[in-house]
Protein backbone atom coordinates (compact mmCIF):
# COMPACT_ATOMS: atom_id res chain seq x y z
CA UNK A 1 0.00 0.00 0.00
CA UNK A 2 1.46 3.46 -0.84
CA UNK A 3 1.60 6.61 1.49
CA UNK A 4 -0.34 8.68 -0.97
CA UNK A 5 -1.67 9.15 -4.11
CA UNK A 6 -1.82 12.40 -5.65
CA UNK A 7 -4.05 12.96 -8.19
CA UNK A 8 -3.25 15.75 -10.30
CA UNK A 9 0.55 17.02 -11.12
CA UNK A 10 0.18 20.88 -11.54
CA UNK A 11 1.51 23.38 -8.86
CA UNK A 12 -0.14 22.15 -5.66
CA UNK A 13 0.16 18.16 -6.39
CA UNK A 14 4.24 18.94 -7.72
CA UNK A 15 4.48 21.00 -4.41
CA UNK A 16 2.59 18.09 -2.03
CA UNK A 17 4.90 15.50 -3.80
CA UNK A 18 7.72 16.84 -3.34
CA UNK A 19 7.28 17.02 0.20
CA UNK A 20 6.47 13.60 0.64
CA UNK A 21 9.17 12.51 -1.51
CA UNK A 22 11.01 14.44 1.06
CA UNK A 23 9.63 12.55 3.90
CA UNK A 24 10.68 9.71 2.29
CA UNK A 25 6.96 8.75 1.71
CA UNK A 26 5.57 6.46 -1.30
CA UNK A 27 4.11 8.54 -3.46
CA UNK A 28 2.13 8.31 -6.84
CA UNK A 29 1.41 11.30 -8.68
CA UNK A 30 -1.53 10.36 -11.73
CA UNK A 31 -1.33 13.47 -14.13
CA UNK A 32 -4.21 13.96 -16.45
CA UNK A 33 -2.20 16.68 -18.31
CA UNK A 34 -4.55 19.93 -18.93
CA UNK A 35 -3.18 22.19 -16.61
CA UNK A 36 -5.05 25.48 -16.29
CA UNK A 37 -2.09 27.81 -17.36
CA UNK A 38 -0.76 26.15 -20.46
CA UNK A 39 -2.61 28.58 -22.09
CA UNK A 40 -0.66 31.33 -20.78
CA UNK A 41 3.18 32.45 -22.73
CA UNK A 42 4.34 32.70 -19.49
CA UNK A 43 3.86 32.65 -15.72
CA UNK A 44 3.74 36.26 -14.66
CA UNK A 45 4.86 37.09 -10.65
CA UNK A 46 6.24 33.56 -9.85
CA UNK A 47 9.47 34.29 -7.65
CA UNK A 48 12.64 32.24 -9.09
CA UNK A 49 10.30 31.70 -12.43
CA UNK A 50 8.56 35.04 -13.16
CA UNK A 51 8.00 34.68 -17.06
CA UNK A 52 9.11 31.15 -17.09
CA UNK A 53 6.73 29.75 -20.18
CA UNK A 54 4.40 26.73 -18.30
CA UNK A 55 5.50 24.02 -20.05
CA UNK A 56 9.08 24.26 -19.02
CA UNK A 57 8.06 25.33 -15.29
CA UNK A 58 6.42 21.56 -15.15
CA UNK A 59 9.07 19.92 -16.76
CA UNK A 60 11.62 21.34 -14.14
CA UNK A 61 9.13 20.31 -11.45
CA UNK A 62 8.98 16.71 -12.86
CA UNK A 63 12.86 16.60 -13.04
CA UNK A 64 13.21 17.52 -9.29
CA UNK A 65 10.79 14.96 -8.16
CA UNK A 66 12.70 12.29 -10.31
CA UNK A 67 15.59 12.65 -7.38
CA UNK A 68 13.27 11.21 -5.00
CA UNK A 69 12.90 7.21 -5.37
CA UNK A 70 10.18 7.03 -3.41
CA UNK A 71 7.82 9.00 -5.94
CA UNK A 72 6.34 7.65 -8.66
CA UNK A 73 4.75 9.77 -11.76
CA UNK A 74 2.69 8.27 -14.21
CA UNK A 75 0.84 9.77 -16.67
CA UNK A 76 -2.99 9.23 -16.91
CA UNK A 77 -6.14 10.10 -15.50
CA UNK A 78 -7.72 8.65 -11.85
CA UNK A 79 -11.39 7.46 -12.85
CA UNK A 80 -12.40 6.40 -9.51
CA UNK A 81 -11.85 6.08 -5.88
CA UNK A 82 -13.33 4.18 -3.02
CA UNK A 83 -12.81 3.95 0.55
CA UNK A 84 -11.46 0.48 1.04
CA UNK A 85 -10.94 -0.24 5.30
CA UNK A 86 -8.22 2.71 6.48
CA UNK A 87 -7.32 3.20 3.07
CA UNK A 88 -8.54 3.85 -0.36
CA UNK A 89 -8.38 2.23 -3.83
CA UNK A 90 -8.35 4.15 -6.83
CA UNK A 91 -8.76 3.10 -10.15
CA UNK A 92 -6.97 4.46 -13.44
CA UNK A 93 -8.01 5.04 -17.07
CA UNK A 94 -6.05 2.06 -17.64
CA UNK A 95 -7.88 -0.51 -15.85
CA UNK A 96 -5.16 -0.77 -12.76
CA UNK A 97 -5.88 0.14 -9.40
CA UNK A 98 -3.71 1.11 -6.83
CA UNK A 99 -4.17 1.40 -3.11
CA UNK A 100 -3.24 4.36 -0.63
CA UNK A 101 -3.29 5.22 2.70
CA UNK A 102 -3.87 8.95 2.32
CA UNK A 103 -5.32 10.72 -1.15
CA UNK A 104 -4.08 14.34 -1.99
CA UNK A 105 -6.73 15.94 -4.64
CA UNK A 106 -4.95 18.22 -6.58
CA UNK A 107 -7.09 17.89 -9.85
CA UNK A 108 -7.26 21.61 -10.50
CA UNK A 109 -10.69 23.35 -11.90
CA UNK A 110 -11.58 24.54 -15.76
CA UNK A 111 -12.22 28.07 -16.20
CA UNK A 112 -15.35 29.25 -17.15
CA UNK A 113 -15.33 32.75 -19.03
CA UNK A 114 -17.85 34.37 -20.45
CA UNK A 115 -19.24 33.14 -23.86
CA UNK A 116 -18.53 36.18 -26.32
CA UNK A 117 -16.61 35.58 -29.79
CA UNK A 118 -13.49 36.03 -29.47
CA UNK A 119 -12.41 34.93 -26.08
CA UNK A 120 -11.16 31.50 -26.59
CA UNK A 121 -8.62 32.38 -29.32
CA UNK A 122 -7.01 34.51 -27.11
CA UNK A 123 -7.25 32.92 -23.46
CA UNK A 124 -4.02 33.33 -21.23
CA UNK A 125 -3.00 35.87 -23.86
CA UNK A 126 -4.80 39.11 -24.43
CA UNK A 127 -7.88 38.08 -22.44
CA UNK A 128 -7.14 36.96 -18.71
CA UNK A 129 -8.59 36.94 -15.21
CA UNK A 130 -5.72 38.06 -12.80
CA UNK A 131 -4.27 41.20 -13.56
CA UNK A 132 -1.37 40.61 -11.24
CA UNK A 133 -0.36 37.34 -13.69
CA UNK A 134 -0.67 39.55 -16.84
CA UNK A 135 -0.77 43.29 -15.95
CA UNK A 136 2.58 44.09 -16.58
CA UNK A 137 2.85 42.58 -19.79
CA UNK A 138 -0.42 44.75 -20.79
CA UNK A 139 0.79 47.87 -19.18
CA UNK A 140 0.43 51.02 -20.76
CA UNK A 141 -1.83 49.39 -23.41
CA UNK A 142 -5.35 50.54 -23.80
CA UNK A 143 -7.26 48.00 -21.23
CA UNK A 144 -10.30 46.63 -20.65
CA UNK A 145 -12.88 45.10 -17.98
CA UNK A 146 -15.70 42.69 -18.52
CA UNK A 147 -17.42 42.95 -15.50
CA UNK A 148 -20.96 44.17 -14.12
CA UNK A 149 -21.87 45.28 -11.04
CA UNK A 150 -19.21 46.37 -7.78
CA UNK A 151 -16.69 44.09 -8.94
CA UNK A 152 -16.33 45.36 -11.90
CA UNK A 153 -15.77 48.55 -10.75
CA UNK A 154 -12.88 47.26 -8.11
CA UNK A 155 -11.16 45.09 -11.25
CA UNK A 156 -11.45 48.30 -13.14
CA UNK A 157 -9.93 50.30 -10.74
CA UNK A 158 -7.24 47.60 -9.90
CA UNK A 159 -6.14 47.50 -13.48
CA UNK A 160 -5.54 51.33 -13.55
CA UNK A 161 -1.94 50.53 -11.91
CA UNK A 162 -0.82 49.20 -14.45
CA UNK A 163 -2.59 51.61 -17.36
CA UNK A 164 -4.18 54.96 -17.46
CA UNK A 165 -5.98 53.75 -20.29
CA UNK A 166 -9.10 51.55 -18.75
CA UNK A 167 -12.92 51.02 -20.16
CA UNK A 168 -15.14 49.14 -17.95
CA UNK A 169 -17.53 47.04 -20.45
CA UNK A 170 -20.93 46.08 -18.52
CA UNK A 171 -22.34 44.50 -21.80
CA UNK A 172 -25.46 45.85 -22.13
CA UNK A 173 -26.11 45.47 -18.05
CA UNK A 174 -26.68 49.45 -17.63
CA UNK A 175 -23.89 51.80 -15.78
CA UNK A 176 -22.87 51.36 -12.22
CA UNK A 177 -24.01 53.28 -9.34
CA UNK A 178 -23.08 57.09 -8.72
CA UNK A 179 -20.83 56.29 -5.86
CA UNK A 180 -19.02 53.35 -7.99
CA UNK A 181 -19.12 55.69 -11.38
CA UNK A 182 -17.88 58.76 -9.10
CA UNK A 183 -14.38 56.37 -8.00
CA UNK A 184 -13.99 55.31 -11.77
CA UNK A 185 -14.37 59.30 -13.07
CA UNK A 186 -11.68 59.77 -10.32
CA UNK A 187 -9.38 57.53 -11.70
CA UNK A 188 -9.96 58.38 -15.48
CA UNK A 189 -11.57 54.94 -16.19
CA UNK A 190 -14.82 55.32 -19.22
CA UNK A 191 -17.71 53.26 -18.95
CA UNK A 192 -19.07 51.23 -22.07
CA UNK A 193 -22.37 50.01 -21.55
CA UNK A 194 -23.59 48.85 -25.14
CA UNK A 195 -23.35 45.19 -25.52
CA UNK A 196 -20.33 43.29 -26.96
CA UNK A 197 -20.84 41.41 -30.39
CA UNK A 198 -16.79 40.25 -30.64
CA UNK A 199 -13.11 40.60 -29.43
CA UNK A 200 -11.13 41.25 -32.58
CA UNK A 201 -7.99 41.60 -33.89
CA UNK A 202 -5.23 38.99 -34.70
CA UNK A 203 -5.40 36.21 -32.34
CA UNK A 204 -3.81 35.61 -30.06
CA UNK A 205 -3.59 39.64 -29.78
CA UNK A 206 -6.72 41.98 -29.31
CA UNK A 207 -7.41 44.91 -31.30
CA UNK A 208 -10.82 46.16 -30.24
CA UNK A 209 -14.01 45.08 -29.13
CA UNK A 210 -17.59 44.90 -31.56
CA UNK A 211 -21.11 45.94 -30.27
CA UNK A 212 -24.73 44.41 -31.04
CA UNK A 213 -24.69 47.91 -33.20
CA UNK A 214 -22.45 51.35 -33.37
CA UNK A 215 -18.63 51.70 -33.71
CA UNK A 216 -16.07 48.88 -32.58
CA UNK A 217 -13.53 50.44 -29.65
CA UNK A 218 -9.91 50.25 -29.44
CA UNK A 219 -8.55 47.44 -26.66
CA UNK A 220 -5.45 45.46 -26.76
CA UNK A 221 -6.11 43.20 -23.44
CA UNK A 222 -9.30 42.62 -21.76
CA UNK A 223 -9.45 41.58 -17.61
CA UNK A 224 -12.61 38.97 -17.60
CA UNK A 225 -14.51 37.44 -14.76
CA UNK A 226 -13.87 33.78 -14.54
CA UNK A 227 -15.81 30.89 -12.58
CA UNK A 228 -14.33 27.97 -11.56
CA UNK A 229 -15.44 24.41 -11.52
CA UNK A 230 -14.07 20.99 -10.87
CA UNK A 231 -12.82 18.62 -13.71
CA UNK A 232 -13.12 15.79 -11.30
CA UNK A 233 -15.96 13.61 -9.74
CA UNK A 234 -13.48 11.97 -7.14
CA UNK A 235 -14.72 14.72 -4.22
CA UNK A 236 -18.06 13.42 -4.67
CA UNK A 237 -16.89 9.58 -4.80
CA UNK A 238 -15.00 10.06 -1.79
CA UNK A 239 -17.83 12.04 -0.03
CA UNK A 240 -15.75 15.24 0.51
CA UNK A 241 -18.60 18.35 0.75
CA UNK A 242 -18.23 21.44 -1.36
CA UNK A 243 -17.67 24.71 0.23
CA UNK A 244 -19.91 27.92 0.23
CA UNK A 245 -19.45 28.91 -3.32
CA UNK A 246 -17.96 32.41 -3.54
CA UNK A 247 -17.66 34.76 -6.75
CA UNK A 248 -14.82 33.12 -8.47
CA UNK A 249 -15.66 29.44 -7.68
CA UNK A 250 -19.10 27.21 -7.85
CA UNK A 251 -17.37 24.31 -6.51
CA UNK A 252 -14.52 24.38 -4.32
CA UNK A 253 -14.35 22.26 -1.66
CA UNK A 254 -14.50 22.34 2.48
CA UNK A 255 -10.95 22.01 4.10
CA UNK A 256 -9.91 22.87 7.35
CA UNK A 257 -6.94 24.36 8.61
CA UNK A 258 -5.07 21.31 7.83
CA UNK A 259 -6.27 20.82 4.46
CA UNK A 260 -8.07 17.87 4.90
CA UNK A 261 -11.13 18.09 3.40
CA UNK A 262 -14.68 16.11 5.01
CA UNK A 263 -13.53 12.81 4.20
CA UNK A 264 -11.13 11.53 6.49
CA UNK A 265 -8.08 10.90 4.97
CA UNK A 266 -8.67 13.15 1.90
CA UNK A 267 -6.61 16.34 1.55
CA UNK A 268 -6.69 18.95 -1.46
CA UNK A 269 -4.99 21.65 -2.50
CA UNK A 270 -4.74 24.22 -5.09
CA UNK A 271 -7.45 25.54 -7.16
CA UNK A 272 -10.15 23.19 -5.20
CA UNK A 273 -9.51 24.77 -2.19
CA UNK A 274 -8.91 28.74 -2.36
CA UNK A 275 -10.63 31.54 -3.85
CA UNK A 276 -7.51 33.37 -5.20
CA UNK A 277 -6.65 30.96 -7.85
CA UNK A 278 -2.80 31.53 -9.09
CA UNK A 279 0.75 29.39 -9.58
CA UNK A 280 2.07 30.40 -6.33
CA UNK A 281 -1.17 29.99 -4.11
CA UNK A 282 -0.60 26.83 -5.57
CA UNK A 283 2.56 26.07 -4.63
CA UNK A 284 1.90 26.88 -0.94
CA UNK A 285 -1.28 25.02 -0.84
CA UNK A 286 0.16 21.96 -2.31
CA UNK A 287 3.53 22.78 0.27
CA UNK A 288 1.44 22.85 3.17
CA UNK A 289 -0.96 19.80 2.38
CA UNK A 290 1.76 17.58 1.84
CA UNK A 291 3.59 18.72 5.39
CA UNK A 292 0.41 17.70 6.87
CA UNK A 293 0.21 14.55 5.23
CA UNK A 294 3.23 13.39 6.60
CA UNK A 295 2.43 14.31 10.12
CA UNK A 296 -0.40 12.52 10.42
CA UNK A 297 1.01 9.45 8.90
CA UNK A 298 3.81 9.54 11.37
CA UNK A 299 1.21 10.16 14.02
CA UNK A 300 -0.30 7.26 12.67
CA UNK A 301 2.43 5.17 12.47
CA UNK A 302 3.18 6.29 16.29
CA UNK A 303 -0.03 4.74 17.54
CA UNK A 304 0.04 1.48 15.45
CA UNK A 305 4.06 0.63 16.37
CA UNK A 306 5.01 1.10 12.62
CA UNK A 307 6.56 2.85 10.36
Amino acid sequence: MLDCIVVGAGASGLSGALVLGRAQRSTLVVDAGGQSNLASEAIGGLLGNDHRAPRDFYAGCRAELERYPAVELREGEVTGAERDGDGFVVTLSDGSTERSRRILLATGMNYRAPDIEGVEGRWGRSVFHCPFCHGWEHRGKVLGVLDDGSSGVDRAVMLRAWSDKVTLYTNGRGAPDRDSAERLENLGVTVEERPIAALKGEAPDLASVEFTEGEPLACEGMLVPVTLHQRSGLAHMLDAQAAEPGHLSEETLEVDATAETTARGVFAAGDLTTQAPSVPHAIASGTAAGGVIVRDLMDEDSRRGSR
